[in-house]
């Protein structure tokens, strides 16, 4: 796939994937969100920058359960529960979390749990 962001062409493997993750800009994951019929609030734009965040970091992207671990408690009394803030979470992103967001933080393809 191609995208058209500020007058620059950005590729994507047929899954939507950034073929070079450096082209990466919020404009791209508001198109990409778009073209998924998704809509991007406060909750989704922290999970992006969350999982930016810790690539960068770590270089490897977290999994569902390091994010429901490090973010749960953060989002007050409701989250505490780990269960109740993975419900909130495909939510946000009923497919699959951890794809949807690498996908839309311009991170690699993630590899299958196994």
């Amino acid at each position: 796939m191609e995208f058209i962001i500020d007058g620059r062409t950005i590729a994507t493997d047929e899954q939507g994937f950034l073929d070079d993750p450096a082209q990466w800009s919020e404009a791209f994951a508001r198109e990409l969100a778009a073209r998924s019929g998704l809509k991007l609030y406060v909750d989704h734009w922290e999970l992006i920058w969350y999982f930016r965040d810790y690539y960068l970091e770590c270089a490897v992207h977290p999994t569902m359960h390091q994010m429901v671990l490090d973010l749960g408690a953060r989002h007050g009394e409701r989250f505490r529960d780990r269960k109740e803030y993975e419900r909130h979470l495909y939510q946000l992103f009923p497919t699959d979390p951890v794809h949807e967001l690498c996908r839309l933080a311009g991170l690699p393809r993630p590899e299958p749990d196994t």
